[in-house]
């Protein structure tokens, strides 16, 4: 899946009423397949940039078009089904639903893009990133590195056309650091999904090809 952003523009009111610009972006693309890289100082606009893609925040103007679909077009709803069903997303917060259990947060992951649940694609999803032995417990039972391993394997159950992580190693051991940067780079190079992924780490980011500076092609500063 290609995407393509165009005078992509997103700024935040603050509480007196100054506008506060966090993305002012002129062009940047990603091809099929391809796999990035994201780092950049804290707040930074990274998780923004994210959300804008996937349609959970929209954006002040612009285009974000990924497979001939521009995102900024699209209501609400639409935005809603897209992402279900073309876009696997790890958010940096998990987002998992904390009355289900492990697997259940995976099979849940499926149905919201009207997939019928594949038990055995959940369970091997979660056997992947070290969790066999937790499919049965809830997110208050996991540990935080758990949980995050559990939103990874939910962000490929659909196996989608475009993946989004925001720091998906940045709150599990080293072991399984490796563990789940595998799964999610072996998961993208076998389907021809094309990924990007916000990280802090050096080590993670020198696993890839190309390496992108936020602050190389987002100008906030001229946005307004």
């Amino acid at each position: 899946m290609s995407l393509s952003i165009r005078n992509l523009k997103k700024s935040y009111v603050e509480p007196g009423g100054r506008r506060l610009p966090i993305l002012n972006v002129d062009s940047f693309d990603i091809a099929d397949a391809e796999q990035v890289v994201l780092i950049g100082s804290s707040g930074g606009g990274k998780t923004t940039l994210l959300n804008v893609i996937a349609g959970v925040t929209t954006a002040d103007s612009g285009q974000v078009v990924i497979d001939g679909t521009d995102v900024t077009k699209l209501p609400e709803a639409g935005r809603d089904r897209f992402r279900a069903l073309r876009i696997g997303y790890v958010f940096q917060t998990f987002n998992l639903l904390p009355a289900f259990t492990a697997l259940e947060n995976v099979l849940l992951g499926m149905s919201f893009g009207g997939r019928k649940a594949d038990r055995r694609h959940a369970r091997e999803l979660l056997n992947r990133v070290g969790l066999e032995r937790r499919l049965d417990h809830r997110p208050t039972k996991l540990s935080v590195g758990e949980q995050q391993r559990v939103a990874v394997a939910r962000a490929l159950a659909n196996r989608p056309s475009l993946l989004l992580a925001d720091e998906p190693t940045a709150n599990v051991d080293t072991a399984n650091q490796e563990n789940v940067l595998k799964l999610i780079r072996e998961a993208c190079t076998e389907n021809g999904v094309s990924l990007m992924m916000v990280t802090h780490s050096q080590d993670v980011a020198a696993q890839f090809d190309r390496i992108e500076k936020l602050s190389d092609f987002n100008k906030p500063e001229a946005a307004e």
